[in-house]
Formats: C-alpha cells, sequence, structure tokens
C-alpha cells in the first residue's frame, strides 16, 4: 500500500480541480480533518495500518466536490475505486475506505470504529474555538451556491445541526462535546434575539 504516492494523487487533484467558491471545502478542509485524524488515531492506540487507511479515506472524503457536491460521497468513493489500485490497496481495504466516506454523509452513519473517528474528524471544529471562524467559511460557501440568503437562516440551521449532531469517540465527546453545547447555547441566545 504505497500511502505517500496516492496521497500526493489526491492532493494534487483537489488542489488544482476543486472549485474555488468552496470556502468552506477545500484543500483546507481535507487537511484540517487529516489533522485531527491523525491526532484521535494517536490518542486511540489505533493500531498504523488501520491509521493508513483512515487517512485515505479523509484524502478522499471530499473529493467528490470537484464535480459536485450533490452525493459527493458516492463520487469521492468511485474516485477512490478508480485510483486506489494503482496505489498497492486491495479491494477489501478500498471497501473498507468507501465505507469511512459513506459514514460523513449528513446525518453521520457510523458502523465501527474508524467510521467514528472519521465522522469526529470531519466536524471536529464544532467544538473548538475556531468554531465561528470555520463556520464563516461554510456560511460563505452556501450563500455563494445560492442555498442560504441570510445570516438568520444560518444561526437557525447551525441551532439545529447543533441539537442533533452527537461525536461518537470517548475523546471527543470529552474534549470537544462541552465547547460545542457552549457554541449552541450562544447561538440558541442570538436567535432568541429574532423577530
Amino acid at each position: 500500500m504505497d500511502y505517500l504516492g496516492a496521497k500526493a494523487d489526491i492532493l494534487g487533484k483537489l488542489t488544482n480541480e476543486l472549485p474555488q467558491s468552496l470556502y468552506y471545502h477545500g484543500l483546507h478542509h481535507t487537511l484540517d480533518v487529516l489533522y485531527v485524524a491523525e491526532e484521535l488515531c494517536a490518542l486511540m492506540r489505533i493500531s498504523a495500518y488501520e491509521t493508513m487507511l483512515l487517512k485515505t479515506a479523509v484524502l478522499y472524503h471530499d473529493a467528490g466536490f470537484m464535480f459536485s457536491s450533490l452525493d459527493h460521497e458516492l463520487r469521492g468513493c468511485e474516485i477512490a475505486r478508480e485510483a486506489l489500485p494503482a496505489y498497492g490497496y486491495f479491494a477489501s481495504e478500498i471497501e473498507r475506505i468507501c465505507g469511512m466516506i459513506m459514514a460523513t454523509k449528513i446525518p453521520q452513519t457510523p458502523r465501527n470504529p474508524l467510521e467514528e473517528i472519521i465522522c469526529d474528524a470531519d466536524l471536529d471544529y464544532l467544538g473548538r474555538p475556531d468554531f465561528y471562524s470555520i463556520g464563516a467559511t461554510l456560511f460563505k460557501e452556501l450563500e455563494a451556491a445560492g442555498i442560504l440568503k441570510s445570516e438568520e437562516e444560518w444561526n437557525r440551521i447551525q441551532v439545529r445541526f447543533l441539537e442533533t449532531h452527537a461525536f461518537f469517540t470517548p475523546v471527543n465527546i470529552q474534549r470537544r462535546r462541552p465547547k460545542k453545547l457552549q457554541h449552541l447555547a450562544n447561538l440558541k441566545a442570538l436567535v432568541a434575539t429574532y423577530s
């Protein structure tokens, strides 16, 4: 399994082929998720082999955005299935990677520890101090796509999303959930001021 070769290939494609209007789902998001996934794997003592599979899934989890935001997870799996055999990944490994990618589809549906880790890494920012600055990039992306029209609408959506979201790994439940609940309380207070 040539992880570094696969990584260089997909990062090159993401750099050159992701639309410029992806203020949130750009290369920086994939790299952020990769960093958090590595951190969670270390904290949870995940084996080097399993960590490599997970990191590969992270690199492809939003690759479908090169083509469309609609069903981008499915397209990411297609891209992984096309590319990874050339880097020595077995079909069984690629299917596990695709399981991890599909688990990130909202609402998240992880079925095993690696899928739980990628889900938590993907939405790690919900419980971090940079929640508002990262959220602003998602608002800008959705506004540019014509999905959102106002900050009020965005804040109402954020409240609903935070109310239904849950971290899965014991690590992120402990380290991110308290801050996420604080963000939710702040947003609820803000939304309560709307007439």
